[in-house]
């Protein structure tokens, strides 16, 4: 069984111990690291791949949801905490559920068997070992079929919250990813980040400036963060 790993982020020792033991009780989840406060979880997100955070809102230094909205390709996140008014702007922020301290184990069941319905489905990219003649793929989950895409085929690919469109010359498929965790392998193929939004394929361009490309009658923009080092990677234009 596909095990997801989960971090606590809790300044009270008692509610992570909580968490923790009932983590434990889960046969798909699978605890990497406990976490006292916001700051230290950003280190071992850097560190570590982390599928689920179960987050308190009141902490000190930084507090949950301001700690969420730093994050550029967060994991799933369910709220833990002792207070019902920040709930909204939980959800506004796409959490998973929202647990409100104390929280009895039924209730923690029913938010984490949510997560086998919003974790990114794999994508799987065709093994290095395949012959040099052979024309890279990927399969993606589209509506409970596994399709094959040629990477020559794709124009570009656009993040949509905890989905991702990739286009192609005469389709568009979209299926539950997230851009991030496909953006470093993409990257061996040719690919190119220009916008927190977007990857495109570098062969595929028609045309660019310094603020935007063009791809099959799309324009799509280049991120303030990204141009520099894409236009190092494309050249000044003119």
């Amino acid at each position: 069984m596909e095990k997801y790993s989960c971090m606590i982020v809790e300044d009270e020792a008692l509610a992570a111990e909580g968490l923790e033991d009932y983590i434990k009780q889960i046969p798909f989840l699978e605890l990497k690291s406990v976490c006292k406060d916001a700051i230290y979880a950003m280190d071992i997100l850097q560190k570590s791949k982390i599928d689920v955070i179960f987050l308190d809102i009141n902490m000190p230094r930084l507090k949950g949801l301001d700690f969420l909205r730093t994050l550029k390709n967060p994991p799933q996140v369910i709220i833990t905490t002792a207070y019902r008014d920040y709930a909204v702007e939980g959800y506004e922020l796409n959490v998973v559920d929202y647990l409100v301290k104390p929280i009895n184990f039924n209730r923690f069941l029913m938010a984490v068997n949510k997560l086998r319905n919003q974790l990114p489905q794999e994508i799987l990219f065709s093994s290095s070992t395949a012959v040099s003649t052979d024309r890279p793929f990927v399969f993606i989950n589209v509506n409970k079929k596994r399709i094959k895409i040629h990477l020559d085929e794709i124009l570009f690919i656009e993040s949509k919250k905890e989905y991702i469109s990739i286009v192609t010359k005469d389709k568009s498929y979209l299926t539950k990813f997230q851009i991030g965790e496909i953006e470093e392998q993409l990257a061996k193929n040719d690919f190119l980040r220009v916008h927190r939004s977007f990857i495109i394929a570098r062969n595929r361009i028609d045309a660019f400036t310094a603020i935007e490309v063009e791809i099959g009658g799309q324009h799509i923009p280049i991120g303030r963060s990204y141009k520099e080092l894409v236009l190092s990677q494309l050249g000044e234009p003119i």
